[in-house]
């Protein structure tokens, strides 16, 4: 039985000095929090001024961010201008379409967002962990009701070397103990490197990405029949992701729809 909620005694005393224990710890947790809150004060993650929670942006910083609302394309993901009042295609999804099923994403791929991503990927600081997280489950509620299971994107071992860490594992972790999802960090493997793709045409990425993933054979009962969502920080072309959605078909997954904090959309 859980100690966070009241419980029902038959014993009214003992009942009172339950109460009374819980109305006492969560009084040392709010003096706790208050006293953490005087020696790190909350700060806005764009702009450092001083604001009332922690993991969160200022108003004006909230107002630079793009963040994708419908109507939306049902495949891509990426904004339209009209709402026809069921689920729509763009024109990008209809003369190619993806090899995943959906994807969906937080805010396009510029201004604040594009720094806060910057930051979190290649400068180490994760302080925005925790609001990215909640921003996916948010932007991810339709993909995450439907999933089984959320697989992050693999990193290069040489490039997990260098940078320490995947950012899309952290992401995954993030969003899948908000949404109540298991994350499997192994389902998906890189077979080989592969150079940035920054700068290459759609073609030039899906063939730098062609044939890179792979699923383990130990991991097949994983995702046979699975429904999966795969966890990522930006879609640029789609390319990555169609790569990996591949892999996990050949696996037997069931579905397979993407989550990126970021899009890139013309």
């Amino acid at each position: 039985m859980s100690n966070s909620q009241p419980v029902a005694y038959e014993d009214p005393a003992e009942a009172s000095r339950h109460d009374g224990r819980w109305a006492f710890a969560r009084g040392l947790k709010h003096l706790g929090r208050s006293a953490l809150d005087v020696l790190l004060p909350p700060l806005c993650l764009g702009c450092q001024t001083r604001i009332m929670d922690h993991d969160a942006l200022c108003p004006s910083c909230w107002r630079q961010v793009a963040f994708i609302r419908p109507p939306l394309c049902d495949r891509l993901g990426v904004p339209l201008a009209i709402d026809t009042g069921g689920p729509m295609l763009s024109a990008a999804a209809i003369a190619d379409p993806p090899d995943y099923d959906r994807a969906r994403a937080v805010a396009r791929f510029d201004g604040l967002m594009r720094l806060l991503i910057h930051s979190f990927k290649f400068h180490d600081s994760h302080n925005a962990r925790r609001l990215f997280g909640r921003w996916l489950a948010v932007a991810g509620e339709e993909l995450l009701a439907d999933a089984d299971v959320l697989v992050p994107v693999p990193l290069a071992r040489w490039r997990l070397l260098s940078r320490r860490f995947n950012q899309a594992q952290i992401l995954a972790a993030e969003t899948g103990r908000r949404a109540g999802k298991p994350v499997n960090p192994f389902a998906l493997v890189r077979r080989r490197s592969t150079g940035h793709q920054v700068g290459l045409t759609r073609a030039q990425r899906l063939k730098n990405v062609s044939g890179v993933f792979r699923v383990p054979a130990n991991e097949l009962p994983n995702v046979s029949g699975k429904a999966i969502v795969l966890i990522d920080d930006v879609i640029t072309s789609g390319a990555t992701a169609s790569a990996a959605a591949i892999a996990l078909r050949r696996a037997g997954a069931r579905r397979v729809d993407v989550l990126a904090l970021a899009i890139v959309s013309e």
